[in-house]
């Protein structure tokens, strides 16, 4: 376990992201995305990220529900504001925004201290939950000035509260969680998939900031949304299809860890959760199965030879920490 910065607020080195069982790209049953939550319990994950974005709030009904007949105490669960859900008259599908749900709701961008109170607020009530102990501001690339100047205070004041344990900001860019490391007081930053075996750009700044003021960083993305957990023509990279160079990059990386007796998924999750400053890695599984693999994975140590290749190969920056690995 790892605490977030200085809250007190702990985590398991390995998470479980519910994206997946929010129908992210595709249907999941109601009974499928229980087993994967208990599936990743039995596995020893006691930290949980879901958001109302995933799902137009179908992840958090589902994660509340599988984690109902466990104590509070025993788990960490975040979500996340920033878009708050409306009523819509649920014709159509949200399928234009990643999940296969009906549009029953719509997002509003929505940063102001009254918007998170209230997004909040309909979260705990979808969750069953009296309180979540972590709440980042969701992806407000395109509202910075607002989520500074209103969204950070407002979660401040509820940290101070005692409303919620720790706060931050998730995002998939670097540059801006920079800005939160160095520019407020915040626990924890969530970087989705900018730092994985495929980029390594949060190694430029937002992780030796992370790691000077003692704030910790959770990595998501891990897979790059799927290519690294199976590099095949149709994987998805960034949310969507992944250009062929990239593929062949991750081929390549692939390849390596077979010649050295691992898999590709052990690799990327190894190397994700290296860093000092990095406290949590989640991931996002869809099934028991899924859930079961990535956490044999996340446990199976990669050979230190497999790094080295990468570093002599440029596969890998020669600055970016990696595992201790078994000898060669």
């Amino acid at each position: 376990m790892n605490t977030l910065g200085r809250s007190g607020v702990r985590v398991t080195r390995l998470g479980l992201g519910t994206a997946g069982i929010g129908n992210l790209y595709t249907e999941v049953g109601d009974e499928q995305a229980h087993e994967a939550v208990a599936a990743a319990w039995r596995q020893g994950v006691r930290y949980f990220d879901t958001a109302p974005h995933y799902g137009l709030g179908l992840s958090e009904r589902r994660l509340g529900a599988a984690l109902r007949e466990h104590p509070r105490a025993a788990y960490t669960v975040s979500t996340k504001v920033g878009r708050r859900l409306e009523p819509a008259d649920g014709t159509g599908d949200d399928l234009a925004d990643g999940f296969a749900v009906p549009a029953t709701a719509r997002r509003v961008w929505d940063f102001t201290a009254d918007g998170i109170r209230r997004t909040l607020e309909a979260s705990l009530d979808r969750l069953g939950l009296d309180r979540v102990d972590v709440v980042y501001l969701h992806d407000p690339d395109d509202h910075a000035e607002e989520a500074f100047r209103e969204g950070y205070p407002a979660l401040e004041r509820l940290r101070s509260e005692g409303v919620v344990g720790a706060i931050g900001a998730g995002m998939n860019q670097t540059a801006m969680l920079t800005r939160f490391v160095r520019d407020t007081d915040v626990d924890v930053v969530l970087c989705a998939g900018r730092y994985t075996l495929l980029e390594q750009g949060a190694l430029t700044s937002l992780l030796p900031a992370a790691a000077a003021r003692g704030i910790s960083v959770v990595i998501g993305g891990a897979f790059n949304s799927g290519l690294l957990a199976d590099p095949g023509a149709t994987a998805t990279y960034d949310y969507a299809q992944a250009p062929r160079e990239v593929i062949e990059r991750a081929r390549r990386l692939s390849a390596v860890a077979e010649r050295h007796g691992t898999t590709l998924r052990a690799a990327a999750l190894s190397f994700c959760a290296a860093h000092p400053a990095v406290a949590s890695v989640l991931v996002g599984a869809r099934s028991a199965a899924e859930a079961d693999d990535c956490a044999r994975r996340f446990a199976a140590t990669v050979p230190a030879a497999y790094w080295r290749e990468l570093r002599e190969t440029g596969l890998l920056p020669p600055d970016a920490p990696v595992p201790a690995g078994e000898p060669s």
